[in-house]
């Protein structure tokens, strides 16, 4: 950065003329009652007040993206998991409930859609980890099904 910048101050009684004459990287140049010199410095660092917004990263391809997502193959067996964040709208079965594979246990609100929950397997609703109106998680158990 370059610009001439010119200062009279007074330091106990004292006067002297300065000019800053060329500020780069730490290292200053000015001149004190005609007098040049080299002044090192430390810059303060500014806190901003805004929040620094952190982008998650794009991938290349779609091996590379993490899976989060719970897919139809993680709820294979006993426990039937959330595909999405959502609500929890109707719940069609209770516990000790016989089910068939395919049948629609539970009904959920994710994105303003809703989406019919399946029961993976045939069995028995041993437990039922939610109520009407819960908000759940991506990956939250929502019913588990035993032999």
């Amino acid at each position: 950065m370059n610009s001439a910048r010119k200062f009279n101050i007074t330091i106990n009684g004292n006067d002297y003329a300065v000019e800053i004459m060329k500020i780069h990287e730490g290292l200053a140049t000015v001149e004190v009652n005609g007098t040049v010199y080299e002044v090192a410095f430390e810059a303060e660092k500014k806190v901003s007040k805004t929040p620094t917004l952190i982008r998650t990263p794009a991938y290349a391809t779609e091996s590379e993206r993490p899976q989060s997502t719970a897919k139809p193959r993680d709820n294979v067996g006993k426990r039937v998991k959330a595909p999405l964040p959502g609500v929890i709208l109707e719940l069609n079965v209770r516990e000790g409930d016989s089910v068939k594979a395919g049948q629609v246990l539970l009904i959920m609100e994710a994105m303003k859609m809703e989406n019919n929950i399946v029961a993976p397997i045939d069995g028995k609703v041993q437990t039922l980890r939610v109520s009407k109106g819960d908000n759940v998680l991506e990956g939250d158990v929502l019913v588990e099904i035993g032999g």
